[in-house]
């Protein structure tokens, strides 16, 4: 995806998001397991991002990893994302961001199921929901 970036004030940011959306996407915060509303979402359709609303994940890529968070094979399309290496919490992990507007997502590991092998760990207050038929 070819586009701007969207940047906004931190007060940009407050005004336009709930206290959870805020701490996940502007602060790196991580929702609890099994409690944010797309860990068990089955509808089919795409998950954008909360911020700007970039297509992020689509429903066929979604799967039950067991960790609590919604779990992706793939994304939807990968210049959607932005891989970080983040070394906090005394690990090395795969930060993935908006590319857009730069809102932390979540991580994404390589233990996911074919055919990439991999496991977008996403936290759910960072998407927004829009179903297809």
């Amino acid at each position: 995806m070819t586009t701007n970036k969207v940047k906004k004030t931190d007060a940009e940011w407050r005004a336009m998001l709930d206290s959870m959306q805020y701490e996940v996407t502007r602060h790196a915060a991580t929702e609890r397991a099994f409690t944010g509303k797309f860990w068990d979402h089955h509808e089919h359709g795409i998950y954008t991002c909360v911020c700007c609303n970039t297509p992020l994940f689509a429903s066929d890529t979604k799967f039950d990893s067991g960790c609590g968070w919604p779990s992706y094979f793939q994304a939807l399309d990968p210049a959607n994302v932005t891989e970080i290496v983040d070394r906090s919490h005394g690990m090395v992990r795969t930060e993935i961001v908006c590319a857009v507007c730069d809102a932390h997502l979540g991580h994404v590991f390589p233990d996911g199921p074919p055919p990439t092998g991999l496991r977008y760990c996403i936290n759910s207050a960072s998407l927004r929901f829009d179903p297809q038929p």
